[in-house]
């Protein structure tokens, strides 16, 4: 795995719908640290805009998130030229559509035309991600819902954007998944969880909540997974601030 750690764009995607503010996002983003970005939650920007300010900043763009729409077949050409103009070889979605989520037949369903877009995208140098949240462990018939994502996808080409923070939240084992999956993970989304309160769970900056992240950082390095890259859904502050905590303690980690 590259020891650059990644910033999420999707925690300050309140400041990435427009070029202009794009733009100052990567400036700020550059000068904390960052030098590889995901693009999730940005507005309809131009792949040439996009391309355009990651590289003024020398940031590399390493994975997106977009709809699953745009890997059915009759956009799935859009979106492998959009990929390929901002330089990112990782076209990955935000997670399983809520109408794909109700029975095995659904799940089924999402896994044939995932499985397609997927080798599509390998056929074209690109590799497909997929995000997981807790949902995925809710069970159908006796098996968890990412047991069939796991079993009936192609693993040479689905691959995953494994989140710490949902494992975590689901109960799962977030060292013993990553082995689970070791070869089949394209990018790591660390995000922590912490309590307040007593009893409310939330996402917090990195090393300032309860996951072990010298277990977690250390079985990183024995993936498959190219980059890790900081995520907060939630901040209770600035998102930049918290991109910054989150940056400073990976970096004391041996991160860049």
């Amino acid at each position: 795995m590259d020891k650059r750690i990644g910033a999420q764009f999707y925690t300050v995607r309140d400041f990435c719908q427009t070029a202009e503010d794009l733009d100052a996002t990567f400036e700020k983003v550059s000068s904390m640290g960052y030098k590889v970005a995901q693009m999730s939650g940005i507005g309809s920007i131009p792949a040439e805009e996009i391309k355009k300010s990651a590289d003024k900043y020398n940031v590399e763009i390493c994975c997106t998130h977009r709809g699953f729409d745009e890997f059915l077949p009759e956009n799935i050409e859009k979106t492998i030229e959009f990929h390929k103009t901002i330089g990112c070889r990782i076209a990955g979605i935000g997670g399983l559509p809520m109408e794909y989520r109700g029975d095995v037949e659904s799940i089924r369903k999402f896994i044939k035309q995932a499985n397609k877009a997927a080798e599509t995208l390998k056929e074209n140098g690109l590799t497909f991600g997929y995000h997981n949240h807790c949902f995925e462990f809710i069970k159908f018939d006796g098996k968890y819902m990412m047991d069939y994502i796991l079993e009936e996808t192609n693993p040479e080409a689905f691959k995953f954007i494994l989140d710490t923070y949902w494992l975590a939240y689901a109960g799962i084992s977030v060292v013993d998944f990553m082995d689970k999956v070791s070869d089949r993970i394209a990018i790591l989304h660390y995000k922590d969880l912490a309590i307040e309160n007593g009893y409310d769970i939330i996402m917090a900056e990195i090393g300032s909540g309860n996951l072990d992240w010298d277990k977690i950082i250390a079985k990183s390095f024995e993936t498959s997974a190219e980059f890790a890259v900081v995520e907060q859904d939630t901040c209770k502050g600035n998102p930049f601030d918290s991109l910054k905590i989150s940056y400073d303690y990976l970096a004391k980690k041996g991160f860049c």
